[in-house]
């Protein structure tokens, strides 16, 4: 008996041990363990870019050299009626430079007058907003909320007396002094754009004019003198037409028969008369512009809108609520942004009727 065990305990002694697990299933018991090791080089979040803590703001423009002029002028503190304008010049100037980078790239450009041009109206902007950098730039403003007739004088004299007689005189109602204020801000600002253009040509058309012997000029730099000579000529015409109306209504009153309010609107159809159209042209084009001073209309409308909006906000700002600034400057926003759209589409419509009549004058239709 005791030999039947020994016998079996040897046995289990040499019975060999069981066979290891295959591979496959320990790599498949392993694995849960090897990648928790590893989540974190190769985790949805590491290889995932966090989304960014704080969104940053668009650029306003296009071009750096226009977002650094934005820039300045909003350090500057110009009014928002100011700034509306200049943000509506500076996209007219970034179409009209990306228009000529493609001209350019089509080799359209060669005698480089459209270029000059571009260098020209950024000159009268940076004049005009007081971005030049002089000390004596003084920009005109155009807020006739904040600045109205009644605390505001005119730089030229002339003009000057041409407001004094009016308020003296008895014949205007108050809406129509309002409107005479805004035609004489509009005459002066004219007055600037165009001594500021003058500057911008500088010593080019004068130094060829005064010469006192022949000047050897090439038929491109003919052409492109006398494209600018014309730019100014057209300019001052349109100042001189501008001053004489302003005179004569100064003397006698707006009348019965005024048929436009709007000061761009009576510049154009005034330039317009004296342009080389047809009856039928410019019966469509004083069609044309009755739907342009509903838009300038609807223009200032909003400009109003943005300047009471503006001094509620700073209103609103010297008490501290939170929820009320916070609701003031949403609803201003809102109407910057609507004012700067506007602003734009006037001023293209305006654009596209000065090259209308400044074709027709030219015999160009």
């Amino acid at each position: 008996m005791a030999s039947r065990r020994v016998l079996s305990g040897l046995r289990a002694v040499r019975q060999p041990p069981p066979p290891p697990p295959p591979p496959l299933l320990l790599l498949l018991l392993l694995a849960p363990w090897a990648v928790a090791g590893h989540a974190g080089k190769y985790s949805r979040e590491k290889n995932e870019p966090a989304p960014p803590s704080k969104r940053e703001p668009a650029a306003e423009f296009r071009m750096e050299k226009l977002n650094q002029l934005w820039e300045k002028a909003q350090r500057l503190n110009l009014p928002p009626l100011k700034l509306s304008d200049l943000h509506t010049d500076l996209k007219i100037q970034e179409r009209d430079e990306f228009k000529w980078k493609k001209l350019k790239a089509e080799g359209l450009d060669e005698d480089g007058e459209e270029e000059a041009k571009l260098v020209r109206s950024l000159s009268v902007i940076l004049a005009k907003y007081g971005l030049d950098g002089r000390k004596d730039s003084r920009v005109v403003s155009s807020n006739f909320i904040d600045h109205g007739p009644d605390d505001e004088s005119l730089e030229d004299p002339r003009l000057e007396k041409l407001w004094h007689k009016a308020k003296t005189s008895g014949k205007f109602s108050s809406e129509e002094l309002d409107k005479l204020w805004r035609e004489l801000q509009h005459h002066e600002e004219k007055v600037q754009e165009y001594h500021a253009l003058l500057e911008t040509l500088g010593g080019t058309g004068e130094s060829h004019e005064n010469a006192i012997g022949p000047v050897d000029l090439s038929g491109v730099q003919a052409e492109a003198l006398a494209s600018r000579h014309a730019e100014l000529k057209d300019r001052l015409r349109s100042i001189g037409q501008g001053f004489d109306r302003l005179r004569r209504v100064s003397h006698q009153g707006y009348g019965a028969e005024t048929e436009f309010m709007e000061p761009r609107v009576l510049d154009l159809w005034d330039m317009a008369k004296s342009a080389n159209f047809t009856e039928k042209e410019l019966e469509s084009f004083r069609e044309e512009l009755k739907h342009f001073e509903v838009k300038i209309e609807k223009h200032n409308h909003y400009q109003k809108q943005l300047e009471i909006s503006h001094q509620k906000l700073k209103h609103v700002e010297s008490f501290g609520d939170q929820e009320h600034v916070a609701r003031n400057k949403e609803r201003y926003a809102m109407l910057e942004e609507k004012t700067k759209e506007l602003g734009y589409k006037v001023k293209k419509h305006m654009q596209d009727l000065s090259s209308r009549i400044s074709r027709a004058r030219h015999n160009e239709l």
